[in-house]
């Protein structure tokens, strides 16, 4: 009978990079299992960048020209709130599964780094993270998040594919509405 290959140490701290959406939803789903079969702590990371990712006057958070700092510090606050209001729907429905977690919300203008920042300073043994299976010009020159933390992290790792998204916007899982 062939041996049953293991991990070399089992998990007890598995990060879940997550922004909301259908695909880190559906990673969510995978990381609870997870932590529920190693009896692990599963820890919620929503990173926030501090520098818009466009420079079209009507999707920078401020003036339709400027942005001031005001604003950006208001945009920055806004999107905390959110984060935070949405991370603690998803302990609130892990802890019914009877999964420990904790959760964080990172602001900085390097998303990977700022991943990688929380993988070393919790000490995070697995990382389960998605793709948005996004293709194009913008993920082939400037690549993805997911790509990124393969290259980077030095503990294991899962990488969920998702499907290409659909116009629609829909969250596919009917289970959805119990994480956020």
């Amino acid at each position: 009978m062939p041996e049953v290959l293991a991990f070399p140490s089992i998990p007890t701290k598995i990060l879940l990079p997550i922004d909301f959406s259908p695909s880190s939803q559906a990673a969510l789903e995978m990381a609870a299992d997870l932590a529920v079969h190693f009896h692990a702590v599963l820890c919620l990371v929503h990173v926030i960048p501090f520098f818009p990712t466009t420079t079209y006057p009507d999707m920078v958070p401020g003036t339709a020209f400027l942005p001031d700092l005001v604003s950006e510090g208001k945009f920055v606050q806004e999107a905390r709130t959110f984060a935070e209001r949405h991370l603690a729907k998803c302990q609130a429905a892990l802890l019914t599964r009877g999964v420990k977690s904790s959760s964080t919300v990172e602001v900085g203008n390097d998303v990977v780094g700022n991943i990688m920042e929380v993988v070393e300073r919790e000490h995070i043994d697995m990382v389960v993270i998605s793709t948005h299976g996004i293709s194009g010009w913008l993920p082939f020159v400037f690549g993805s998040t997911a790509e990124k933390v393969v290259k980077l992290v030095q503990c294991p790792l899962l990488l969920l594919r998702s499907a290409k998204p659909e116009t629609g916007g829909e969250i596919p899982s009917g289970r959805a509405s119990e994480w956020w």
